[in-house]
């Protein structure tokens, strides 16, 4: 894939100044980070773009020479149009730079803006062991469609982490006390080097928290949580769709140190239906009716997706795919009385077999129609269906 060029990556003027250059990145570096998207190849791909493109455009070096012959002129001099490597240690390097820092690592400089939880690290209030929040579970619920329209409840069965009952999220058992760990002499952090910058990450003997128990809880082995099966009862409101997001407060993994406990998130899938779709608050259907019928006008009585028996007037040369509107019989509208509509499409069926006595009749009606043997073509804008 052909590469984009740099000022494009940042969304800035080729005259942007450095200062211009550095908020374009910080903006897309925060967005793209590979700690706040997990898992998502993407925004990596993005966040390594924009890495590059920065590299390139705040270097009073490489700038001009990039300006004069683009990509071929960087080919040689390391990073930017060449690389993997440079690119990332370049982005370490200068993260202190951009979001006004002192010296920590990558963590340090995400938590500073968001406040901490990203890839499942602690927070700073939790290194220091304060009370921090327990991350918030995603729960995927597949519906019927009808169920969707109407609103149901359904059961749902998952898993997530509870305060321990038998020290009540201390982590230690009876008796027992903390102490600073020798790890990290109580800082949560451990600092790694190579060269001319460091890394800072988390503490591996007290995980981030600074202190350590000397004689833990058994039942949960020092972590004041336990994993627990869960079953709860879940209301779906009318008129839900596919993706809506249903936040149950609390119900998620539970906090550490009298943190509050994360959310649980349910996502609902809609399964289709086999004669039924939807747009928005509207239903679409489709119903035959005979050659006569629709040439002739009738009435029809079909079922709704409730299976309620609805009654439709087809008006007299009813066309192949025209729609009719049936108010009040789609989706419902929130919390409040209101509907949106059911429009059912015409189709116009011919018949593949004929009776004698119906060919009689056809012919007949042919013969008093009388139709040109070459009729005049018409815009296609004019044909319904």
């Amino acid at each position: 894939m052909a590469k984009r060029d740099y000022y494009e990556v940042l969304g800035i003027d080729k005259s942007a100044d450095q200062d211009t250059i550095k908020k374009a990145y910080r903006k897309l570096a925060v967005k793209y980070h590979p700690d706040r998207n997990p898992g998502d190849k993407e925004a990596e791909e993005k966040f390594k773009e924009a890495t590059e493109a920065y590299e390139i455009l705040s270097d009073e070096e490489k700038r001009p020479i990039y300006d004069q012959y683009g990509f071929a002129g960087l080919e040689g001099m390391g990073g930017g149009a060449g690389g993997g490597g440079a690119q990332y240690s370049h982005a370490f390097h200068d993260f202190s730079d951009l979001f006004g820092g002192a010296g920590g690592g990558f963590s340090d400089i995400f938590d500073s803006i968001f406040g901490g939880g990203f890839g499942g690290g602690s927070s700073r209030s939790s290194r220091r062991g304060g009370p921090a929040a327990g991350s918030s579970l995603r729960y995927d619920l597949h519906i019927l469609f009808k169920d969707a329209v109407y609103g149901t409840s359904a059961d749902i069965h998952f898993k997530h982490n509870e305060t321990c009952t038998a020290c009540h999220g201390t982590g230690g058992a009876a008796g027992s006390s903390k102490k600073t760990c020798p790890t990290c002499n109580g800082m949560g952090q451990v600092r790694q080097g190579n060269g001319f910058f460091t890394i800072q990450q988390t503490c591996p003997t007290c995980r981030g928290k600074g202190l350590i128990i000397d004689k833990p809880c058994s039942s949960c082995r020092g972590t004041g949580i336990q994993e627990r099966n869960k079953m709860m009862s879940l209301k779906i409101p009318a008129g839900s769709d596919n993706g809506k997001r249903i936040v149950i407060p609390g119900q998620g993994d539970a906090g550490e140190n009298g943190g509050p406990a994360g959310d649980l998130v349910v996502v609902l899938h809609v399964d289709s239906h086999p004669l039924f779709e939807r747009d928005g608050q509207d239903l679409y259907c489709a119903v035959p009716v005979s050659m006569a019928q629709a040439a002739l006008g009738c009435d029809i009585t079909i079922k709704s997706l409730d299976n309620k028996k609805v009654t439709i007037k087809i008006p007299s040369g009813t066309s192949n795919g025209k729609l009719l509107r049936i108010k009040g019989e789609g989706v419902p509208v929130g919390s409040s009385n209101k509907k949106g509509d059911l429009y059912v499409k015409i189709m116009v069926q011919i018949p593949q077999r004929l009776s004698g006595k119906q060919k009689e009749l056809l012919q007949a009606y042919l013969d008093l129609e009388n139709p040109p043997e070459t009729p005049d073509l018409m815009p296609l804008s004019k044909l319904e269906g």
